[in-house]
């Protein structure tokens, strides 16, 4: 991850108005004038913070006909969230260089070229604010990029069909192929609708 990209998320989330949209957010969808009801603020105000928001890779949009909804991206609010932790775990090693350069480096020094294979994918397959360009054709890409979605799952809980399609669809429109590699891949496993992560050691490896 590129250190600018994380000042971005610290500077978007430095306003409290910001962090109540999120807020709001994560019990679902809304249109900026609902937001802006709920904030007692105007709609260009909201506007404003939306386009901080989304250079942050926070939120995301879904038009309806003539509206347009927000949603919250959790998965990046996670990642970027987790970041700094990671970031600070590496400055005690000595390092200020990015987490991304840092693995990239540590991976080709010790051999481990895997680690850089999977990086480089990742920067292909994935735009900046973490949406995906499309669904490798390879496996072992293929692989790679789901792996790296259901990092943002979390272990132990129980999801609907309809949350796991709302999940996927902060990376990709077509959740319904991208569900069932989460299933046919031993990521997850689904009983009566129902799905939850599987162990790790069970995962297809690229």
């Amino acid at each position: 991850m590129q250190l600018d990209q994380l000042v971005t998320f610290y500077k978007a989330m430095g306003d409290t108005t910001r962090i109540r949209i999120l807020a709001i957010l994560a019990n679902g969808p809304l249109h900026g004038q609902a937001l802006a009801g709920k904030l007692g603020v105007t709609p260009p105000t909201i506007t404003h913070h939306m386009a901080k928001l989304r250079e942050a890779a926070l939120v995301y949009e879904r038009r309806d006909k003539n509206t347009i909804y927000f949603y919250l991206h959790e998965a990046n609010v996670k990642r970027l969230s987790q970041a700094i932790v990671d970031v600070l775990k590496h400055a005690k090693k000595g390092t200020e260089e990015s987490l991304w350069e840092e693995e990239g480096k540590e991976a080709k020094e010790g051999g481990g070229k895997p680690v850089v294979e999977s990086l480089q994918v990742l920067r292909t397959f994935y735009t900046a604010d973490g949406r995906l360009k499309q669904i490798p054709a390879q496996r072992k890409k293929k692989l790679i990029v789901f792996e790296h979605m259901v990092r943002g799952l979390e272990k132990g809980r129980k999801y609907t069909e309809a949350q796991i399609n709302e999940y996927i669809r902060q990376f990709h429109e077509d959740y319904a192929t991208i569900r069932r590699e989460f299933v046919m891949n031993h990521y997850m496993y689904r009983e009566d609708g129902i799905y939850e992560l599987n162990p790790e050691e069970l995962w297809a490896k690229p």
